[in-house]
């Protein structure tokens, strides 16, 4: 990743030279990072481009050009700019691992730092998190409607530029793709590049069977053929399946066809009965064409013969939730050495933050190993999980649950203290995993596509208290 220093909104660093002129720029702010929404209505959201982050923080740091620039525009004093040469990040950062599944309003990591640091790195932080967070969660959908089907992310071309088409490919991994088109992303990330030919190829050669000969030819180990050049049924399977024939003479099988139009769920319905009746009942068959989660979940319900699903635009851009609108808000600040609660109040309910450090407990059943809700508490308080558990809901507070046989698991962990980093850097591939472990740990009910049930997520007592205590003194005066 580039030095990102300069990627930061210009209030930004208006802000910081504030807080310089006035003194304040060593006090500390507490800020967190959350979304208030899941993405396409679902779920859950998987947290994603937290070894980015670590990148940027690792890397802050004002080059003497980006002085010069900052000079030239006429809004900074030299003395600021003197203060930015030698500016790096020294505060610290807790964050939850990588790929662990989130839900609104919860902290994906927490920054408590000094004014000025911690004022700078929120455009980036929320431009990495944002995105990637927004397609893992797009590429988990999908391979959910796939339900166990391999999925391929092909969206490269179709991305909102080359940082998109590469973070997005390593997003749709950890989300749970096998693998990605992007090659510049299979070597940077060390995850699995995919494909086969286009439909140029078979263009270019006078006849579709030479154009296949040549590709097989080419990679008799790996032949996988792209059949709907032409005509799919009349065409394009049977020739693919007289190569499959030639190659099997040479001691090769074909590995599969790829159909890329038409009414994908007939179309593959004959084409693995012509596979089978011509004795290729393991050759695989691979569907593309502007495929998302319910495109899949479609040709699954009505019995396509398809093995393997390659997802591209809708996948990349998350055609039906093109942001997934996390926030970095204030919650405490140091006021006379002391950490003092912050609360911002909105007409919108949904937009009132929940105030003060804290941290984010998952409760967990013994019995079952399922997470059964998630509890927001500030730092100090502590849980005794010998004692029964008591939460209710932070806006209907008759509704409660009292759990007896749990366990608790704090999701906020180090990232940086002090400026150093405190984690051990994760592959594409270990964060996947874990994916896959918080998939696990959750009933299917609160993962479904559509209309899935509500997860809880509520304030410990002393936090609900404190917020609504904040609300009252903060609230305008009734006017006459």
């Amino acid at each position: 990743m580039n030095n990102l220093t300069m990627l930061t909104d210009l209030y930004q660093l208006t802000m910081m030279n504030g807080y310089y002129k006035s003194g304040i720029s060593e006090d500390t702010l507490v800020f967190d990072v959350f979304f208030r929404k899941n993405p396409s209505s679902g779920g859950y959201t998987i947290a994603c481009g937290i070894e980015q982050v670590i990148d940027y923080i690792e890397s802050i740091g004002f080059s003497e050009e980006d002085i010069s620039y900052l000079r030239s525009l006429n809004l900074f004093g030299d003395d600021f700019l003197k203060y930015l040469e030698g500016f790096k990040f020294t505060g610290e950062i807790y964050a939850v691992k990588e790929g662990t599944i989130m839900f609104p309003n919860e902290p994906i990591l927490r920054v408590k730092a000094k004014a000025i640091e911690a004022q700078l790195v929120e455009t980036t932080i929320l431009n990495i998190i944002n995105f990637q967070s927004l397609i893992a969660t797009k590429a988990s959908r999908v391979c959910m409607s796939a339900a166990g089907d391999p999925v391929m992310e092909f969206g490269l071309r179709r991305a909102q530029g080359p940082d998109a088409g590469l973070y997005g490919s390593r997003a749709a991994v950890i989300g749970g793709c096998i693998g990605t088109s992007n090659v510049l992303a299979g070597k940077m990330f060390d995850i699995p590049v995919l494909g086969t030919h286009a439909h140029s190829w078979v263009q270019k050669f006078p006849t579709e069977i030479e154009a296949f000969r040549a590709y097989a030819k080419s990679y008799p180990e790996k032949t996988m053929l792209l059949v709907d050049t032409y005509n799919t049924l009349k065409s394009g399977i049977p020739n693919a399946i007289t190569v499959f024939d030639e190659l099997r003479e040479e001691g090769y099988e074909g590995k599969g066809i790829r159909i890329d139009s038409g009414d994908l769920e007939y179309m593959s319905k004959e084409a693995r009965k012509m596979l089978d009746d011509a004795g290729y009942p393991n050759v695989k068959i691979t569907a593309s064409n502007d495929l998302d989660e319910y495109a899949i979940a479609n040709l699954k319900s009505q019995g396509a013969k398809i093995d393997v699903w390659g997802v591209g635009t809708k996948l990349i851009t998350s055609s039906d939730w093109p942001s997934l609108g996390g926030v970095y808000k204030l919650a405490a600040a140091e006021e006379n050495g002391e950490i003092v609660p912050k609360i911002k109040l909105s007409e919108d309910p949904q937009k009132i933050n929940n105030p003060g450090y804290k941290k984010l407990v998952r409760i967990y059943n013994k019995s079952t190993g399922k997470a059964e809700a998630d509890l927001l508490l500030l730092d100090e308080e502590i849980i005794n999980e010998d004692k029964p558990l008591k939460i209710f809901h932070p806006t209907y507070t008759w509704k409660t649950k009292v759990f007896h046989n749990y366990y608790i698991k704090e999701l906020l962990e180090p990232l940086f203290v002090d400026g150093n980093l405190q984690r051990e850097r994760r592959s594409v591939t270990e964060i996947k995993s874990h994916v896959e472990e918080e998939k696990d740990s959750f009933w299917p009910q609160y993962l479904r596509i559509s209309s899935p049930e509500r997860y809880k997520v509520d304030l410990s007592e002393k936090l609900w208290k404190l917020k609504t205590t904040l609300i009252e003194k903060k609230k305008a005066p009734a006017l006459d």
